[in-house]
């Protein structure tokens, strides 16, 4: 069901009221924004990272959605892909940057609501990550499942608020 802006909305139950309260309230305090342009488009929230796995999710806006009213192929596989990027990030003790070398994904259902991706580091060598991921509907159903070859490089400078190359230093020696 989509609220008045278009979003895809939920009931909940306040004060004794059903409300309508749409994914964008629901998400404001659950995970936070990714810092890369295209996600934050998307609108992305980053949940967790931690020794290998990551996760992450999407509230779908129409704007996500094919002809079907559904999510279109290429958000879901943007999600599948960030995932498992962030679960190899987290894998590594180096903290580098990952590249994505080879991504496989299966379209299982249709895909609705607010969704889920678990993704799990199953082997990491000196340069490679290999990862699987699982994208989840807000009913808990499996709607597609992926596998990927990361290739794990050098972190490179990024760029501060006045636009000046940055490179962020490793403090967790310290």
């Amino acid at each position: 069901m989509y609220s008045q802006n278009g979003a895809v909305a939920s009931k909940i139950t306040y004060m004794n009221k059903q409300v309508q309260i749409n994914p964008q309230t629901q998400l404001a305090n659950l995970g936070e924004e990714l810092n890369v342009p295209f996600l934050k488009l998307l609108g992305v929230r980053f949940l967790s990272a931690e020794m290998g796995k990551g996760e992450i999710l999407l509230a779908l806006k129409p704007e996500h959605t094919n002809t079907w009213a559904v999510a279109h192929g290429g958000v879901l596989l943007t999600l599948m892909d960030v995932a498992m990027a962030v679960a190899a990030r987290s894998g590594d003790p180096s903290d580098r940057s990952v590249v994505t070398i080879e991504l496989k994904n299966n379209f299982m259902q249709a895909a609705n609501g607010i969704l889920r991706v678990k993704a799990d580091t199953v082997r990491r060598t000196a340069t490679m990550a290999f990862c699987e991921a699982k994208l989840y509907n807000d009913q808990g159903e499996v709607c597609c499942m992926a596998t990927g070859t990361f290739q794990y490089i050098k972190r490179l400078p990024t760029r501060d608020a006045k636009g000046e190359r940055v490179v962020n230093e490793d403090l967790r020696s310290e």
